[in-house]
């Protein structure tokens, strides 16, 4: 019976030490988490931020969630981590996607539609589109602060595991979201230290750009009246070259399917159909003027709330949309809330999907099928985890309200 006390408390006073040690540590973390983010900034109607200071948040409430990370995450949650991870290319994953009746969708809609400027439709899109990969063995990426890649030296492997949680906002696949209607996509793209080739990006390293647009490209084949945006807004430690590089593997994967800039006006459905177009490459870089095949990115407009408040965001959505170009443009609608270094540090265990995204959707989605799309209306309308509600459907489902129209006019 001694011997059993004895091990007991020599069982406590090593893990009373250890979380001593772990408290000591995140102070420090801490310490440099408020010198480096000090503020974090909140979108204001017509005046620009305002910054307020981040308080209330205590490392030792951080200390016991990482104590309690793997006891509080649920089975499925374990499993998730421990699935192996499905980069491009490496075939359909269980998820909504698969066999989605929204494969064709734009093939199937209605000749009075299809003749339609695409800039006066509905479409559905999805925000960081290729962050359903995200590499935990590569190096933080070029797109975060100096301390966050500094800690990822010091903690490496867990750090990375939580930047996961916060660097993922999508759960299908290239070819899921296709087959589930999405047909915009946001894509960010660096090079990596020591290699050639270029990945897609957000604070970890993706897949590789390549085996995505083959993906994409893959599945045109066969839905040869689809068309899809790809919209290449951020780049980093890119120079000339990169730049190049890219180009040519877009104009090598796509070949004749890029639709060349031009009115967007003109640009219909059977404008497309017609020329065999089914990709539009939107390219926020000078070099898009070079390229026949890019359209400059200032034809893609996508105005970002920058906000953690789900009203906030309508209230932005409804403010940005009434000033969108009546002409010349497309036009996105970010339905994304982005997370603050308070909510980051608040949720760090549970991730962006449950503790910012989930909740907030009934929000959001209330907004989305308030809206219409035509001259002043929603074009493309942008969403995280896109599978969690019935996203693509509700967007698609809004082209509807130009048909109603269209037979209000005939009666008349």
């Amino acid at each position: 019976m001694m011997l059993l006390l004895t091990d007991t408390w020599r069982s406590s006073w090593r893990v009373a030490r250890f979380k001593l040690m772990l408290g000591k540590v995140f102070q420090g973390v801490f310490v440099q988490l408020r010198l480096h983010f000090p503020f974090r900034f909140l979108a204001a109607s017509g005046a620009g931020f305002r910054a307020e200071p981040m308080v209330g948040v205590g490392w030792s409430w951080l200390v016991r969630s990482m104590l309690q990370f793997r006891g509080s995450q649920s089975p499925r949650e374990r499993e998730r981590e421990e699935e192996p991870a499905r980069a491009p290319g490496s075939g359909p994953g269980p998820g909504p996607g698969s066999g989605s009746p929204h494969a064709d969708w734009m093939g199937n809609l209605p000749h009075s539609l299809s003749a339609l400027p695409l800039a006066n439709l509905a479409v559905p899109g999805s925000h960081d589109s290729f962050s359903f990969w995200m590499d935990e063995k590569s190096p933080v990426g070029p797109d975060q602060p100096f301390v966050v890649r500094h800690l990822a030296g010091i903690f490496q492997s867990f750090w990375k595991k939580m930047m996961k949680k916060w660097s993922v906002t999508q759960s299908l696949t290239f070819r899921e979201q296709l087959e589930a209607g999405i047909r915009y996509f946001d894509l960010r793209v660096s090079t990596k230290p020591g290699e050639d080739e270029l990945y897609f990006i957000h604070g970890l390293f993706g897949s590789k750009v390549y085996d995505g647009l083959i993906e994409i490209n893959n599945f045109l084949k066969a839905h040869t009246k689809e068309v899809i945006f790809l919209d290449f807004n951020h780049y980093y430690e890119m120079q000339d070259s990169n730049h190049e590089y890219l180009i040519q593997m877009l104009k090598k994967t796509f070949g004749s399917k890029l639709c060349r800039a031009n009115i967007v006006e003109e640009i219909t459905l059977q404008y497309l159909w017609e020329h065999k177009y089914q990709v539009l490459v939107f390219y926020h870089h000078p070099l898009a003027h070079d390229f026949p095949f890019l359209w400059p990115g200032n034809q893609m407009p996508a105005p970002w709330a920058n906000t953690t408040d789900a009203q906030k965001l309508v209230q932005f959505l409804e403010t940005t949309l009434n000033e969108r170009a009546k002409r010349g443009t497309f036009h996105v609608s970010q339905a994304i809330l982005t997370p603050q270094t308070k909510t980051v540090i608040r949720g760090l265990i549970v991730g962006l999907r449950d503790s910012l995204v989930a909740r907030n959707l009934p929000t959001i989605m209330n907004w989305v099928k308030s809206q219409k799309p035509g001259v002043n209306g929603v074009n493309i309308i942008t969403s995280d985890f896109v599978e969690l509600v019935d996203f693509a459907t509700t967007v698609i489902k809004l082209n509807n309200l130009l048909l109603h129209d269209r037979t209000k006019r005939e009666r008349t």
